[in-house]
């Protein structure tokens, strides 16, 4: 049998899919578990000017799920139909180490909260 995502990291996945502009306005799903010849991409968007956009997501993010973002990145890059695609590493928790090499090679990274992607810690109800 092949991978399958733990439970969290599967919902996170369709809760982003469903409120794709947490990664900011403009922003449109276009496939969930987007196909390429090493891999799945978690999501692949585009961004307000409809420029291609491949989002890794984890639970904890370090440097192995950059590097596995990279080498999306570079395959898609080869694809005119695709190019140019930027990269988002989006995750609850994302390691000093990984956001360092996320930035230096040009990728966004993104911290997700669960629990109000799920609707249940609203911003606006906390005391401080």
């Amino acid at each position: 049998p092949g991978l399958q995502k733990d439970g969290v990291e599967a919902h996170l996945q369709k809760l982003l899919a469903e409120h794709i502009d947490i990664l900011g306005d403009g922003y449109r799903l276009v496939r969930r578990e987007y196909m390429t010849a090493i891999g799945p991409v978690d999501i692949l968007a585009t961004d307000e000017k409809g420029a291609s956009v491949a989002v890794e997501l984890k639970r904890r993010g370090d440097i192995d799920g950059v590097e596995q973002l990279t080498r999306y990145l570079e395959l898609m890059n080869r694809d005119p139909l695709l190019a140019p695609v930027t990269g988002i590493f989006a995750a609850q928790e994302i390691k000093p180490q990984a956001r360092t090499l996320a930035k230096d090679r040009g990728i966004r990274c993104v911290l997700l909260d669960y629990d109000e992607m799920r609707g249940l810690d609203d911003p606006n109800m906390r005391l401080f």
